[in-house]
């Protein structure tokens, strides 16, 4: 099914049923279709055409996930922005797609207004009152109400995602219509995905992990989505409890909140059937919590590139493969390859490379990097992992995070996963840093619970025994928090700066 008829398909078999639940407000798939129709009207009028970019400023809303079928229905391209970002981030993103319209609720207008001068021509249209913008009902009321072209051919530019940019400037992936429908197929086998399921979103839409595992499946299955602007920990439990949901994605670094939150082992989560997590290797002590409240906690395996739904665990293999990446989706194939692109033996570690349709068609504006990526028809992630005798996939780390110390490769994960099991230590980013003797002598940088007082010495006593000794690290430095991207993933480049440049820390 294309993606510009999902919604209004569903309409016609349910119209009356919620397709999204926000802020207190049911919003009907036949009123989302409507909405759709409004919208993709209005852009017709606006002079948006085949190819064009709309781009959109904003929390979690509901007018950003029917632009995203208007566009559909227009051939444009949507592309939701990262609101976390700072101004002079907006402008060279801006400047790369170069959008011919910008739609942004009005609290981040004031971003936006500080770096128009240095943008590319465009029209900014505001959801509510912003000096200098237009108001969004004045957008909707130019409709000229004719009829809109067909949609693309289902291989056709659909969606701009910039990456979390974890490991380097963040980079525009152009996903088609073929991958969001193909990574909605992977996710309704991965979740046993039904229309009567109630899908509760907290991550940002401006990323793949909060628009494409569940989102988009959801609304393509019939299912209803509750839609949150922003994660907030009480807000979370309280619709898990009322509106009796069935599925969720959460990172981390959101699984740390939830059990830090007094309702935490009190709440019913008995509606919940699974809790989807992925992001980054996931720390032992997230599967325990989850499992320890009776709901399977799997991961999803992929990344921007892949929309992300490369592999995955079931949730009947939850607890038995904890900490596995999974198995390649139905509509993925994955291999794990040496330095000549050959595949290695189970057990062994390479690079991990995907093949299929919902991998990414390229980077917007970036052929170099595009043809870096993707080499004779598969997309090589820059991820290290191995599979293991049963053919699961293990996640060992990056390859740009890998530390050759010594001539022997360490992989960080491994070591923060023993360090992150201590009671005493919030979080720990382990890093390589340029050493005469060793060529990188491995770092630790822990930030402690607050309260408890760690040294380097407890530290190192808790990989005794269990991380082979030319692994641990040569330096351990305390930090108050380590730096973070937008979904929460550690960026890894400033805890490596913070590693050589810090003035104290306890050295080994």
């Amino acid at each position: 099914m294309d993606l510009a008829r999902w919604i209004h398909a569903n309409a016609g078999f349910a119209p009356g049923k919620p397709a999204l639940r926000y802020e207190g407000e049911d919003i009907s798939y036949a009123a989302l279709a409507r909405r759709i129709d409004e919208q993709a009207r209005a852009l017709d009028a606006a002079g948006i055409r085949a190819g064009d970019r709309v781009a959109f400023l904003g929390l979690n809303n509901p007018e950003a996930v029917a632009l995203l079928f208007a566009c559909a229905r227009l051939r444009a391209l949507f592309v939701p922005l990262n609101w976390r970002l700072a101004p002079p981030d907006h402008r060279a993103t801006l400047a790369a797609c170069a959008p011919t319209l910008l739609f942004g609720e009005p609290g981040f207008a004031p971003a936006i207004d500080g770096v128009r001068a240095g943008l590319p021509r465009m029209r900014f249209v505001a959801l509510g009152a912003a000096d200098g913008w237009e108001p969004y009902p004045d957008f909707l009321a130019a409709s000229t109400g004719r009829a809109v072209p067909e949609p693309f051919p289902h291989d056709s530019p659909a969606l701009i995602s910039y990456t979390s940019g974890s490991t380097g400037r963040p980079k525009g992936v152009v996903l088609t219509q073929a991958a969001l429908f193909y990574n909605a197929v992977n996710s309704t086998h991965m979740h046993d995905l039904a229309s009567t399921d109630r899908v509760l979103t907290t991550l940002p839409l401006f990323h793949v992990g909060g628009l494409n595992i569940l989102t988009l499946p959801a609304l393509h299955a019939g299912a209803t989505v509750t839609l949150h602007p922003k994660f907030d920990p009480g807000a979370a439990l309280e619709a898990i409890e009322r509106e009796r949901i069935t599925l969720t994605v959460l990172v981390p670094a959101q699984i740390d909140a939830l059990a830090a939150h007094p309702r935490w082992q009190a709440a019913d989560l008995s509606s919940l059937r699974m809790i989807t997590t992925g992001s980054q290797i996931v720390p032992p002590r997230d599967y325990e919590r989850v499992h320890a409240r009776g709901v399977p906690l799997v991961s999803v395996y992929g990344s921007t590139e892949t929309a992300p739904i490369a592999t995955y665990v079931r949730a009947a293999e939850a607890r038995r493969k904890a900490g596995s990446a999974g198995r390649p989706a139905p509509h993925c194939e994955c291999r794990v390859v040496d330095e000549s692109g050959d595949d290695v033996a189970a057990g062994t570690s390479g690079e991990i490379v995907v093949r299929g349709p919902n991998v990414m068609a390229g980077y917007w504006g970036d052929l170099a990097a595009t043809d870096a990526a993707l080499r004779d028809g598969w997309f090589h992630t820059g991820d290290v992992g191995h599979f293991d005798e049963e053919g699961w996939l293990v996640v060992d780390g990056r390859i740009k995070d890998m530390i050759i110390s010594g001539g022997e490769n360490v992989y960080p994960a491994e070591i923060e996963n023993v360090l992150a099991e201590s009671d005493a230590i919030a979080e720990v980013a382990v890093v390589g840093r340029p050493d005469e003797r060793w060529g990188e002598a491995v770092v630790a940088v822990v930030v402690p619970k607050p309260g408890r007082r760690v040294e380097a010495r407890d530290v190192l006593a808790l990989l005794e025994g269990r991380v082979a000794r030319y692994k641990h690290p040569r330096a351990v430095i305390f930090a108050d928090a380590l730096p973070r991207t937008a979904l929460g993933k550690v960026q890894k480049s400033d805890v490596r700066q913070l590693a050589i440049t810090a003035a104290r820390g306890t050295t080994v």
